[in-house]
C-alpha cells in the first residue's frame, strides 16, 4: 500500500481510468493548442472518469519580461475557461502570500486536503472560506512540478456531500506526473514564441518558428523603412545613475516601438539608442502600399505626440527631457538571416537601409524631427485619403556615403 502526497492511502494498482486519461494526455493532449484548452478538457476527462469536479484552478508559472503566471478557472456549468494574467510583483501581495498556491510554489508543499463540510473558521487559508460559502465541501491542492524543478499549482473541489472518495485523490495524483509534462510542453512552445516576439518581433518569430534558421536565407522585400535616434544622449548617459537612464530608454523605447506595432509596422533591432523598424509592403496596385505608408507617417506623429506628454511629466519633477529624430523610407531590401556560424540576426540589408538611417542624421544636423526621402513622400502622396500634405519639401542636401544630395521633406508636427 502506497501513501498519495494528499495523504490518502492509494490502491497499489493505479485505477484503468488514470492510465485511460494518461494515454490521452500523451497522444492528443500535448498537442492542444494552449495550456487554456488542455485543463478544458482535462477537466471534462476527470468528469468522465466518475470524479465529482466542482471546479479546477491551475496555476502556471512562465518565463515572461512582464508576466509571472498565468491562471486557468474552470468552473463546471461555465461556457468557458477563465484566464487570468499575473504581472510580476503580484508574488508580493497579500492574497497571493495567504493562498495555498503560495504554500505549493514558493515553499515547497507537494499537496493538502481540506474537507471543507467538516471545517469552521478560522480558515488556515482565505480562500477555503471562501469556498465553502459556495456551497463546495472538499477542496484539495498538489503541485504540479516541472522537469528541471520549476514548479507550479493546481487545485480541485467538489459539491458532492462526504467531499471526494480515495479513488478520487488517487486518480488526480497518478494524473499529475503525465499533467505536469504535457504542460511544461506548452510552456515552452509558449517560451520559444514569447522570446522570439521579444527579441526578434512577431512576424520575425513566425517565420523562425516555421522553420525559416538557416543561415543565408532570405527574400527580396519592399518596405517602408523607419529609422530614429536620440539627441544628445551621450552627455546623458554620461551623468544619469544606470537605473534612471534605462528607465528613461525604455520610456523612449515604448513611445516609438507601441506606434510602430500599433500601426502594423514590424521592430527589427534597437541599435544602442536607435531603432530600426519596417513596414512591409504588399507591391499591390490598389493603394494598399500607399496607405502602408500612411500609417508609417501617423505612427511617427504618434510617437511624437507620446514623447511630449512623457517629456511633460519629466519636466514637471525636473527631470530631463528628450529629443529624437525620426527618418522614413521606402525601397527594396533583402530581408533575411544573417551572421557567424554560430550568432545569427534576422535583418535587412541594402542600399535603402543605409540612406534611412543617412536621413536620420540629417534631423540633428537640419534641426528637424522627422524628415522623409521624396520616394516615401510620392508614396504617400499617392494615397487617396491624403497624408502627404502634412510633408513639406525642404531641399536637396548632402549625406554621408553618397555623392548626390538627396532631397528630403519634412512631417509638419
Amino acid at each position: 500500500m502506497t501513501i498519495s502526497r494528499t495523504g490518502h492511502a492509494a490502491p497499489s494498482s493505479p485505477s484503468h481510468d488514470a492510465a485511460s486519461v494518461v494515454g490521452w494526455l500523451l497522444r492528443e493532449g500535448r498537442h492542444a493548442p494552449d495550456a487554456e484548452s488542455l485543463v478544458e478538457d482535462f477537466c471534462g476527462r476527470l468528469i468522465a472518469a466518475g470524479v465529482p469536479l466542482a471546479r479546477c484552478v491551475l496555476a502556471l508559472q512562465l518565463l515572461h519580461p512582464q508576466i509571472r503566471s498565468m491562471v486557468y478557472f474552470w468552473r463546471r456549468g461555465d461556457p468557458a475557461i477563465e484566464a487570468v494574467t499575473a504581472p510580476h510583483g503580484t508574488e508580493l501581495l497579500e492574497p497571493y502570500r495567504t493562498s495555498t498556491f503560495a504554500a505549493l510554489i514558493d515553499e515547497g508543499a507537494d499537496g493538502m486536503r481540506y474537507p471543507l463540510e467538516r471545517m469552521e473558521a478560522p480558515w488556515p487559508y482565505p480562500v477555503l472560506g471562501e469556498l465553502r460559502a459556495t456551497g463546495l465541501t472538499d477542496y484539495a491542492a498538489m503541485a504540479v512540478l516541472f522537469a528541471g524543478g520549476r514548479r507550479n499549482a493546481m487545485s480541485f473541489a467538489t459539491d458532492r456531500a462526504g467531499g471526494f472518495s480515495t479513488d478520487d485523490l488517487a486518480l488526480l495524483d497518478a494524473l499529475l506526473p503525465a499533467l505536469g509534462t504535457v504542460l511544461e510542453t506548452l510552456a515552452l512552445r509558449r517560451l520559444a514564441a514569447t522570446v522570439l516576439d521579444t527579441y526578434v518581433g512577431r512576424k520575425t518569430g513566425a517565420r523562425i518558428l516555421s522553420g525559416d534558421i538557416r543561415r543565408g536565407t532570405g527574400a527580396d522585400v519592399r518596405a517602408v523603412l523607419w529609422y530614429c535616434d536620440l539627441r544628445g544622449f551621450t552627455p546623458l548617459a554620461d551623468r544619469l545613475p544606470r537605473e534612471e537612464l534605462i528607465a528613461l530608454l525604455n520610456g523612449y523605447f515604448e513611445s516609438m516601438g507601441d506606434a510602430v506595432e500599433r500601426h502594423g509596422g514590424e521592430i527589427l533591432k534597437f541599435i544602442g539608442d536607435a531603432m530600426l523598424a519596417i513596414f512591409p509592403l504588399a507591391g499591390e496596385e490598389d493603394g494598399s502600399d500607399a496607405a502602408a505608408a500612411v500609417k508609417a507617417l501617423n505612427a511617427a506623429a504618434d510617437a511624437l505626440a507620446t514623447m511630449a506628454a512623457q517629456n511633460a511629466e519629466r519636466a514637471a519633477w525636473g527631470q530631463p527631457t528628450l529629443r529624437c529624430g525620426i527618418a522614413l523610407h521606402v525601397g527594396e531590401v533583402m530581408y533575411g538571416n544573417i551572421g557567424s556560424t554560430e550568432r545569427l540576426d534576422f535583418t535587412v540589408i541594402g542600399p535603402a537601409v543605409n540612406l534611412v538611417s543617412r536621413i536620420e542624421g540629417l534631423c540633428g544636423r537640419l534641426e528637424r524631427t522627422v524628415l522623409t526621402s521624396a520616394a516615401f513622400a510620392a508614396l504617400v502622396r499617392a494615397d487617396g485619403e491624403g497624408g502627404g500634405h502634412r510633408l513639406d519639401a525642404i531641399g536637396h542636401h548632402t549625406v554621408k556615403g553618397l555623392a548626390d544630395p538627396v532631397a528630403v521633406y519634412e512631417l509638419r508636427v
